[in-house]
């Protein structure tokens, strides 16, 4: 099966107890960059090679913070893949984007603070083209299959990545909307600055669970209602990632697997020998032999 076929999907811990998912093993890999969340679970759905992660680490030990996005995403390229599917919770920021909505977000607007999103520095500037975040081609694929299952399904929105792990205040709530993101949560903005390095296809598929506080019908926000939420949509996310992987292309047509070709500042001959090291699988097919 082509490289191009293997696809990487991070979302909850028990996403990957999909029917029909074959050959289950677990990797684990030690990064350049340190430790991912856990194992990588491989195998093959629907014919196509596909390698899960738990974002959170099984049993949801991480902190949004905690994540290491770098690990994570330089593991699913050192497998093979080569489009990244994001299974997410989020908080709703539009009354008719309600609990149990998907949306396949196209943008991102960043409110972290305690974040390491990039593969460079210490030796090698690189600037990426990162105005459309997610992959159009991708997203297109996700909403076909989405619209097969029996879920309201929002295309396009901005996803605003808070710090966490605490949720929004409501004066926080109140700007973010007058703002115009659509929906709120704490992970992907990242992941998808880290998958564009990589040359990577990124995808999310933001699943939400509750309005925020800002509703002023819907009650405040609590853990058992998200939960709540959480689980019912379960279904419908193993659906769906099941449902996008045959409609794949065995190619990619997009400008994200060629995203680094102009973006590498740094003249190859003054890249420290360590950065060549811990780059190599990010930046070795653009560098001198």
């Amino acid at each position: 099966m082509s490289e191009e076929r293997v696809v990487g999907v991070i979302g909850g811990s028990g996403l990957y107890e999909i029917e029909g998912f074959e050959g289950m093993e677990e990797v684990r890999l030690s990064t350049p960059f340190g430790e991912p969340s856990d194992a990588f679970v491989t195998g093959r759905l629907a014919g196509v090679r596909t390698v899960f992660l738990p974002r959170h680490g099984r049993g949801h030990r991480l902190l949004p913070t905690e994540i290491n996005s770098r690990a994570n995403l330089w593991g699913l390229k050192r497998l093979g893949a080569t489009r990244i599917l994001s299974i997410s919770a989020v908080g709703s920021m539009r009354e008719d984007i309600a609990p149990g909505d998907f949306v396949l977000v196209d943008q991102f607007f960043d409110r972290t603070r305690h974040r390491t999103d990039s593969f460079f520095g210490s030796g090698v500037a690189a600037h990426v083209l990162f105005a459309d975040p997610t992959c159009s081609d991708l997203r297109s694929i996700l909403l076909a299959a989405a619209r097969r299952i029996p879920v309201r399904v929002h295309s396009g929105g901005t996803y605003l990545n808070m710090e966490g792990p605490q949720f929004s205040t409501r004066a926080e709530a109140r700007i973010y909307r007058q703002w115009g993101v659509d929906v709120i949560g704490m992970t992907n903005l990242q992941e998808a600055r880290l998958a564009r390095e990589a040359e990577l296809c990124y995808a999310t598929v933001a699943m939400a669970t509750d309005y925020d506080c800002w509703h002023a019908s819907a009650g405040d926000v609590t853990v058992e209602a998200i939960l709540e939420v959480m689980r019912k949509n379960t279904a419908h996310a193993k659906e769906l990632v099941r449902s996008v992987l045959p409609l794949l292309p065995a190619t990619r047509s997009c400008p994200c697997q060629n995203a680094l070709r102009y973006a590498i500042l740094t003249d190859p001959a003054r890249i420290p020998p360590e950065a060549r090291d811990r780059l190599e699988l990010l930046i070795g097919k653009y560098l001198p032999g």
